[in-house]
């Protein structure tokens, strides 16, 4: 039985057309392989006026609840402990606010005693009460807010907007990632994925253990002094560039020719980036610096905030353990406890430093929870209505954008969907969502899919 050679594209332009086909696809990778690896990083024109140069996420993983912080349904406190399958909510004894609701600042926007200290810059809030995504479960949820997309790994969005704009300083990464959660993606979360390497963030800490403990490996030679390290390390490049050229298709080998020489630099601005003890204490106390509940998440947001002052075009803070199915009062509590006098510290820090102006800080989780109870005290997960916030960066301060049905459970005036989220974070940083792509698999991918629509009731 006959059959045919099986050929990949590569090999049939090598072997048909005396091979011209082939010279031509070789000269075509090899131009933008030298386009990006000139300056991958290097700061980028957006495709209009940006109102934001830097973002800085603060990223709740478990999913806070909604209904007991910044989404006010008076409600549910009426029928709480009622069965209540009106609509598409689903039949549950409706649980009431465990904290309470009031009006805060000169906006009026309601914002509950979870967090009391965030609720005072209330006047700088822009709360998206309407966001949706499409999954109910952690991992592809996590991931989609990250990625864009709940399966298969995607560039995640720092990725992108390092893509997109490069950094403010070449010494520094473009996006950093502290004490992400191993876990719900893992690494996706941060990656790159098709997108060269460069672009990925770089990890500090994991959020299994307190930053204090972070440590970044090889800052240091433990054997040769600066000079000997620059010389093994252009013996090394150059055998890199060799290999780049026989292979000038394979991104991995640009990434790592240009990831070598950011580690190098980084040798001698990151460790003072990070060394936040020169900081007055007036402060590590606004942060909450030294008090058990605040120290860990605080370090992380002056980290940050140093980090957004230094350069780094994206900063990831991340705190864990949202997820209560039962134990809410007590649980939420203490989560909340750790983060809110940072963040307020964190708002107020930025706007001192007028950094605020042109930072979009974001707050928010992969999805919200459920109006009903789950075991007496707690509740589900909750993708098909929540809510995020947006501060500075260009949007409409002390606003409320979007709106739940009365109980909480659903988006039913001007939904955001996950991809508009995404959407409108890169419309702020000057991004054109649709026209930030980059050629995959065939056809032009990018952090949006085929979908999004900027908010623009959101901007200022």
């Amino acid at each position: 039985m006959n059959t045919l050679p099986h050929f990949s594209r590569r090999e049939w332009l090598q072997r048909t057309s005396a091979g011209f086909g082939y010279l031509a696809l070789s000269a075509l990778a090899t131009q933008r392989a030298l386009a990006e690896n000139a300056a991958p990083l290097a700061p980028k024109q957006p495709h209009f006026p940006a109102k934001a140069k830097r973002v800085l996420f603060l990223c709740m993983d478990g999913g806070p609840s909604h209904v007991d912080s910044f989404d006010y349904k008076p409600e549910l406190a009426k029928y709480a402990g009622k069965a209540i399958g009106k609509g598409k909510v689903p039949t549950g004894k409706l649980m009431a606010p465990v904290w309470e609701f009031k009006q805060r600042g000169q906006s009026g926007l309601w914002i509950s005693e979870l967090f009391p200290q965030i609720a005072t810059h209330a006047d700088k809030l822009c709360l998206i009460r309407s966001m949706k995504t499409d999954v109910p479960n952690h991992p592809p949820a996590f991931l989609q807010m990250h990625c864009g997309i709940p399966t298969a790994p995607r560039p995640s969005m720092g990725a992108w907007i390092s893509y997109g704009l490069g950094t403010l300083n070449e010494n520094l990464p473009g996006f950093v990632t502290l004490s992400p959660n191993p876990g719900n993606g893992g690494p996706a979360n941060y990656g790159s994925s098709f997108l060269p390497a460069i672009y990925q963030g770089t990890r500090i800490g994991n959020g299994r253990a307190p930053i204090a403990q972070a440590k970044i490996s090889n800052l240091a030679h433990p054997q040769l002094a600066r000079p000997e390290q620059r010389a093994q390390l252009d013996f090394v490049q150059q055998l890199n560039k060799a290999a780049q050229q026989r292979q000038p298709e394979n991104a991995a080998i640009e990434g790592l020719i240009e990831s070598h020489e950011l580690a190098f630099r980084m040798q001698d601005a990151l460790p003072s980036v990070l060394e936040i003890e020169n900081e007055s204490d007036t402060v590590k106390k606004l942060y909450g610096i030294g008090d058990t509940a605040t120290d860990d998440f605080g370090r992380q947001c002056l980290m940050a905030r140093r980090m957004l002052e230094a350069g780094v075009r994206f900063v990831e803070v991340n705190h864990g353990g949202w997820d209560q199915h039962r134990n809410l009062t007590e649980d939420h509590g203490k989560h909340a406890a750790a983060v809110d006098g940072p963040i307020a510290g964190l708002l107020t820090d930025l706007e001192g430093r007028g950094l605020l102006k042109d930072t979009l800080v974001i707050f928010g989780g992969e999805f919200g929870r459920t109006p009903y109870a789950q075991i007496d005290d707690g509740r589900d997960h909750n993708h098909t209505g929540y809510t995020t916030w947006f501060a500075g960066g260009g949007v409409k301060p002390g606003h409320s954008h979007g709106e739940t049905d009365e109980f909480g459970y659903e988006s039913v005036i001007d939904p955001v969907h996950i991809h508009d989220w995404h959407a409108t974070i890169l419309h702020l940083l000057g991004l054109e969502h649709t026209k930030l792509t980059y050629r995959y698999a065939g056809r032009d991918m990018r952090l949006t899919e085929v979908k999004g629509n900027v908010v623009k009731g959101i901007l200022g």
